[in-house]
């Protein structure tokens, strides 16, 4: 009896201490548990919390190795992570096929996956074998769980070799499950912070670079929460060095339309937002005690709850001061036209008056000295109204040119025998070297050119003093200067002498270097419309002054150097007859219309919409070389259409706009934009800018060598976008060419995820790896390449790719 009641004694203390251990273990797995889940939990960034939940999931079920495969929508691995593996290891499951052809086929299963032999199960299925190097005796034991949300499959865990050779248990599948339900969550979360946070940003782009100020009035204690630059540039215009901006609201006074005025310090905001209702369109004088003030048109909204009260106010402001300086400049350059207009006017008044109110009969010398008088300032009226044309049309960038084939001699003789047919002085000095390239001109505006500077020269220099005609050739351009030696101008003040005059005394009491008003700034337009530029230079008062213009000149094979003609539209591929297809994308009808115009003059195809959602159409239908597109569209806005233009289409975008903001260019650039142009410009510049960002396209651009790439049996040829191997050709998507071309074209230097991403991608793009890493395993498919022992395409892990230098080719027989 007492032998029996040891045993019993002895079993229950063992099934005590059995019951101890298994709690032990059981709480020290519920702590690890948890403290995983805070590392989990300590970073949104998608690829960090993901890697924590494999280290973590690893680690409490004893795997040796982890692998998380991400999925696309399509449902294909779109990257992958590793743990318990080196670099090297990881890389060559990666990039080798049959690696990743297994962990496809695992993806594949929609059920937990717990076997005690990875390997055998590989070889009954006829699937490669990958073994890690630390397999126990050709066995692997495994573990899988797929990652699902809402029953869709986003990932996979997999776990691999139990430590001490054991099998995964059940409650090891468990674990995986729980830590595959909580990496659902982390990429659910990651994807929708992260689309919530790009919307964020790009709506917050939006209103920074808007030319309206906007700000945000908190209710509740009437300070700002929020305001753009915009609007921070209109109140540092009233702010002290010194002050805060808190400050400025206690001093600021507002003064409304009807005369009131009001308070902006902060229990006057407060009561006034508690009763505020909608303004419309008000402008409002906003002063400081200094003196200092600012008129802005202001546009108030204000933000209620569900029960009525007054959240917060959306205040906009908008600077009336360019348009006052605007309607000043307006109101002088009519007061300076009126004058203008008024001199022959009067004489021609005068004549009349006296011919037909003379008390006796008049000699015929003296009525044919009256009509002469007529007869000149008619003349003189007519210039006039001909150059006020002339600039309304530079202004609209409708200015008519029709360059051809020149020699800079034949236009300079034209314009002095003009000059001294309407009576100019003869001591003219023309130097012209032999050699001068011929250069692409309008030959009658050009002329009309020389002919003011000449006049201008003669007016405002003395008789016997000479005036110079030089020529000179300067790389692609030929720059023709005409100098004299007169009253000249300060040399501070010579580069403001060719800008619009605004002043009632027109130009004619200025200097030397200022023509009638008008003439000189209708010169430079007529020059810039031709590509070229126009500059005034003077050292002083009496010591004359100098015009030089420049015009693009032209080769010996007859194309234009720095600006092609409007009439030989740039090919894509030299020797086609297919013509550039332009996209343009603009709300404004007239806007519309004059671009598409002056397309359609330079030899384009324009295809214009006033509808954004018309443009995944047009894309996918037309198939455009390139898009133009207005930054300040309504509704969807240019930063969008960029995006979804760069999505669908590989072609260059220009953004067109009225608000020529350095943000809002280097933002436009920042998204990928092939350029900037700021409205209104002439089809010339137009015509240059789109032709610059096709070169790009046609690989004239960016590092594109005119030699063919050759490393093996691996061939490039640049000129005509084709990639052979060993002779045969090798179909390449347009992303893959661009990656392609520019890993080749980087003579052996390592390009980063994040350098390809942005150059063959958009800059939206970086921080996903795995966009290159797709590409770059379809290329070495396509072209060949082993991933574990490289010929053309290296891998720099965790950094980038490289390709190696090209080796010229030699010669047959060499």
């Amino acid at each position: 009896m007492v032998r029996v009641l040891r045993l019993i004694r002895a079993v229950d203390v063992s099934g005590c201490e059995e019951l101890r251990r298994e709690n032990e273990a059981l709480r020290d797995r519920l702590s690890r548990l948890s403290e995983a889940s805070c590392r989990i939990n300590e970073s949104l960034d998608t690829h960090k919390v993901l890697q924590g939940v494999l280290d973590s999931a690893r680690l409490l079920t004893g795997g040796r190795y982890g692998v998380f495969t991400l999925l696309d929508d399509s449902g294909r691995i779109q990257d992958f992570l590793s743990s318990g593996l080196t670099a090297e290891e990881a890389r060559r499951i990666w990039d080798t096929p049959d690696g990743l052809q297994i962990f496809e086929y695992l993806s594949g299963l929609s059920e937990p996956l717990r076997i005690p032999d990875l390997l055998g199960v590989l070889r009954s299925l006829g699937l490669p074998e990958v073994k890690p190097p630390a397999a126990v005796g050709g066995v692997l034991s495994f573990l899988a769980a797929p990652v699902l949300h809402r029953e869709e499959r986003v990932g996979n865990l997999f776990v691999a070799d139990k430590e001490a050779a054991r099998e995964f248990t059940a409650v090891d599948e468990e674990t995986l499950i729980m830590f595959a339900s909580q990496a659902a969550l982390v990429i659910t979360n990651s994807r929708r912070y992260r689309d919530e946070q790009r919307a964020r940003n790009d709506l917050e782009t939006l209103i920074n670079i808007s030319p309206v100020g906007v700000v945000v009035l908190d209710a509740g204690s009437g300070a700002p929460l929020s305001l753009n630059r915009e609007a921070g540039r209109i109140f540092n215009g009233l702010r002290s060095p010194d002050q805060a901006p808190d400050e400025l609201l206690e001093v600021l006074t507002v003064e409304r339309a009807d005369g009131r005025r009001v308070s902006l310090d902060k229990a006057s905001v407060v009561e006034a937002l508690s009763t505020a209702g909608t303004v419309r369109a008000e402008q409002v004088v906003m002063r400081v005690p200094d003196g200092r003030s600012v008129t802005v048109q202001v546009n108030a909204t204000p933000m209620r709850s569900e029960d009525g009260a007054v959240e917060s106010l959306i205040v906009t402001l908008q600077d009336l001061t360019p348009l006052e300086e605007m309607e000043r400049l307006r109101a002088q350059f009519l007061a300076m036209v009126s004058q203008e207009l008024r001199m022959p006017l009067a004489s021609i008044k005068g004549s009349a008056a006296t011919v037909l109110g003379s008390p006796v009969s008049l000699e015929r010398a003296e009525f044919l000295q009256f009509f002469r008088i007529v007869d000149l300032e008619a003349d003189r009226m007519h210039l006039l109204i001909g150059d006020l044309l002339d600039l309304a049309r530079i202004d609209t960038g409708t200015l008519a040119v029709n360059p051809e084939s020149v020699a800079i001699g034949s236009l300079v003789e034209e314009a002095r025998q003009a000059f001294l047919s309407e009576g100019g002085r003869k001591n003219l000095v023309i130097e012209l070297p032999s050699g001068l390239p011929l250069v692409m001109a309008d030959p009658s505006r050009i002329v009309q050119v020389l002919g003011t500077l000449l006049s201008n020269a003669a007016r405002h220099s003395s008789e016997d003093s000479p005036i110079r005609v030089t020529a000179v050739s300067e790389d692609v351009h030929v720059a023709v200067s005409v100098s004299d030696e007169g009253r000249g101008v300060s040399a501070d003040l010579s580069p403001f002498t060719l800008k619009r005059p605004s002043g009632v005394d027109g130009g004619n009491q200025g200097s030397g270097a200022a023509g009638s008003g008008l003439d000189l700034a209708v010169c430079k337009g007529i020059v810039e419309t031709h590509g070229g530029r126009m500059r005034a230079e003077s050292h002083g008062p009496g010591l004359g002054a100098r015009f030089t213009f420049t015009l693009p000149a032209v080769d010996a094979g007859g194309v234009a150097g720095a600006v092609d003609p409007a009439s030989r539209p740039f090919r894509l591929r030299p020797g086609s007859s297919e013509t550039v297809r332009i996209l343009v994308v603009d709300e404004d009808p007239q806007a519309l219309g004059y671009v598409r115009e002056a397309l359609a003059r330079a030899g384009y195809l324009p295809i214009v919409t006033a509808d954004p959602e018309e443009i995944p159409r047009l894309v996918k239908e037309e198939k455009p070389d390139l898009v133009l597109v207005d930054l300040m569209q309504p509704g969807s806005g240019g930063i969008e259409l960029i995006n979804v233009v760069l999505a669908l289409a590989q072609a260059p975008v220009i953004f067109l706009s009225a608000y020529g903001s350095e943000e809002a260019s280097a933002r436009a650039l920042d998204l990928g934009a092939a350029d900037y142009l700021v409205k209104p410009f002439s089809p010339t510049e137009l015509a240059a800018r789109i032709k610059a960002a096709l070169r790009g396209r046609a690989g004239l651009g960016w590092a594109a060598p005119s030699d063919p790439y050759a490393m093996g049996d691996l061939r490039i040829s640049y000129a005509d976008r084709r990639v052979t191997v060993a002779g045969r050709p090798v179909q390449l998507t347009a992303t893959e060419y661009e990656l392609l071309h520019r890993l080749s074209t980087a003579e052996g230097r390592v390009l980063t995820h994040d350098q390809l991403l942005q150059w063959v991608w958009n800059p939206q793009k970086k921080g996903e790896p795995w966009l290159v890493r797709n590409v770059v395993k379809k290329l070495r498919h396509k072209l060949g390449d082993d991933a574990n022992n490289p010929t053309y395409i290296f891998t720099e892990p965790r950094v980038g790719y490289r390709m190696a230098k090209s080796r010229p080719q030699r010669e047959p027989g060499s």
